[in-house]
């Protein structure tokens, strides 16, 4: 049995670990089954909605919703649509909701309903009377100043961070694969060296193989090929002291995020960098010079560099390179402090057999978003047995779709339209798997 197997070296500047595994595949697919877990949802309340544009109806992608007070957080999907679940003894106070570019809202917990709530937000208009005069004039330096501030203005304490990671590979249009995690990430104070652990609470997958044809992708790293886009911890993955002076960074717009002035700034590699590199934008706060979010992807013009990135080893007669690599971060702020919050990786790749007619178009999408966090008071991290190793692939250790209620009390993404007909069908074929007489055991 052939196998490809893709993946970014480590290299100062390349971000890690974002790899995808190829296989021949000659066998039938598993029937997974599942074991059901008693759940507390006795112990919380859920409001499901959407957030959208109040003048176009448009909806808002990863707005952020934050229960105000708290640590409780949660963010929109690919279709603006979110799920929020709160403590049943929490029934007063506000959820704020912010979103890039717009004036943020605080909405009453006692105004929400279970179901089909619209949130709408207003476009924040700048005045011309916002514009600092006093700018830097130099785009670089100021991107320089914000990666050196990142002990003064990120959490400088240990904290431990619940997050929901979600995983999905398709076949163009069509689901062929997706995995679902609770992680705990123990992440070391932006000040340090020290890598982030993470530990994986509970998960679940499923993957249809007969949509793969003789080909099934898996993604390699999982949790942590959406950690390592923190540029703030990890800025040797993308700007490090050696490569940031091969690029060009600009002024661009001005916004606003939580009210506050942010200076857009543009960047990309220069022309005389052959190696492939990024281009994107930084969003950085005008008064402390925080990084709040940023945009960026991968310089493919080069389609067979770009491959040497991700492809180590292949059969002869194929030939796989990416059509797309792009990555997104988004920070948050409690205190004064600000932390990673949410980010997403998304793939598409193109495998060309030498004895097909046609090539197949495969995409995978990952994204992490941090929905409670506290600080780790003793600092300890778990034990190298508990933790996450970075050669993980989240879908060979999840056990199988389970029930609705599957993650109890935990926040996780509203799964879009697309997933959340996958799962219903994937239960489906659960119930109807499930022997007579009790449930199908758990599989690995």
């Amino acid at each position: 049995m052939q196998s490809l197997r893709a993946a970014f070296p480590i290299r100062q500047n390349s971000i890690p670990l974002v790899f995808f595994v190829i296989t021949a595949l000659f066998m039938l697919p598993k029937v997974w089954g599942f074991q059901q877990e008693a759940t507390s949802e006795n112990d919380y309340k859920q409001y499901k909605g959407e957030v959208v544009d109040q003048s176009s109806n448009k909806p808002l992608v990863f707005a952020t919703l934050t229960v105000e007070g708290t640590n409780i957080t949660t963010i929109t999907n690919t279709e603006g649509s979110f799920l929020l679940k709160v403590p049943k003894n929490m029934t007063e106070g506000n959820v704020v909701v912010s979103f890039l570019g717009y004036q943020s809202k605080n909405v009453p917990l006692a105004q929400l309903k279970p179901a089909k709530n619209t949130i709408t937000l207003l476009v924040s208009v700048m005045q011309l009377s916002e514009v600092n005069i006093n700018a830097p004039k130099d785009a670089a330096a100021l991107v320089r100043e914000t990666l050196a501030r990142k002990g003064d203005n990120y959490f400088d304490d240990p904290t431990l961070m619940t997050a929901f990671y979600r995983e999905t590979i398709k076949k163009r249009r069509k689901n062929v694969s997706l995995s679902e995690a609770v992680v705990n990430i123990y992440k070391s104070p932006y000040s340090s060296v020290r890598q982030d652990a993470v530990e994986l609470y509970k998960a679940r997958k499923s993957t249809d193989y007969s949509k793969l044809d003789t080909v099934a992708l898996k993604l390699q790293g999982g949790p942590f090929n959406t950690l390592y886009v923190d540029i703030m911890k990890y800025p040797e993955y993308i700007f490090s002291d050696g490569s940031i002076a091969n690029y060009k960074f600009t002024f661009d717009r001005s916004t606003r995020i939580n009210d506050r002035l942010i200076f857009v700034i543009k960047f990309d590699q220069l022309e005389t960098i052959n190696e492939p590199l990024y281009k994107g934008e930084l969003f950085i706060d005008v008064e402390n010079r925080t990084l709040t979010s940023a945009i960026y992807t991968l310089n493919i013009t080069d389609k067979v560099k770009a491959a040497k990135l991700f492809v180590r080893r292949k059969p002869a007669k194929v030939d796989v390179w990416p059509t797309e690599v792009a990555y997104r971060v988004d920070y948050r702020e409690k205190n004064g402090k600000w932390y990673y919050g949410y980010s997403n990786v998304f793939l598409e790749f193109k495998v060309d057999w030498e004895d097909k007619l046609f090539n197949s178009v495969y995409s995978m999408t990952a994204e992490m978003a941090v929905t409670d966090w506290e600080k780790n008071v003793t600092g300890n991290l778990p034990k190298n047995r508990e933790r996450l190793k970075k050669s993980i692939i989240l879908s060979d250790e999840a056990i199988g779709f389970s029930d609705p209620d599957f993650w109890g009390e935990y926040n996780i993404i509203e799964p879009e339209k697309s997933i959340e007909s996958a799962i219903k069908k994937i239960q489906r074929q659960l119930r109807r798997a499930k022997p007579k007489g009790g449930s199908a055991a758990a599989a690995r």
